[in-house]
């Protein structure tokens, strides 16, 4: 399980640098707190850190049900790629927003694998 405890934790330095960059986008488009528009790149660096946040609250307990219940070597698998679905996705929509899809798409897919495969985990436990 600590391979699962180190994927989390990547996870959330992503999101923490995530966050260190909308602070960055804030001084360079002259965004004050506690603005959020303005300038519409800025707006997407604030909209990348929040959905990012967004799949997070899913990620993070759909990982550990999925590592407890079916597979860790797995879960370690999932989150990694997770991890480079947000910056796929973060890199795409700060450059254009519909440029997001591929990364979003791959983000949304991982977290119901992770969601579905531990729900039925715990079912097959429960039996």
């Amino acid at each position: 399980m600590n391979g699962v405890a180190a994927v989390m934790g990547l996870a959330l330095i992503e999101y923490v640098v995530l966050g260190g960059m909308v602070g960055r986008a804030r001084v360079r488009y002259n965004i004050a707190a506690p603005a959020t528009t303005g300038n519409p790149i800025f707006e997407r660096y604030f909209r990348v850190h929040q959905n990012t946040l967004e799949s997070l609250i899913v990620f993070i307990p759909a990982l550990w049900l999925f590592a407890n219940y079916v597979s860790v070597a797995v879960a370690i698998a999932l989150g990694l790629l997770f991890i480079a679905a947000r910056i796929v996705y973060a890199a795409g929509y700060v450059r254009a927003p519909e440029k997001r899809a591929p990364g979003a798409g791959v983000t949304f897919l991982i977290n119901a694998v992770l969601v579905v495969g531990g729900l039925i985990g715990i079912g097959v436990h429960a039996i």
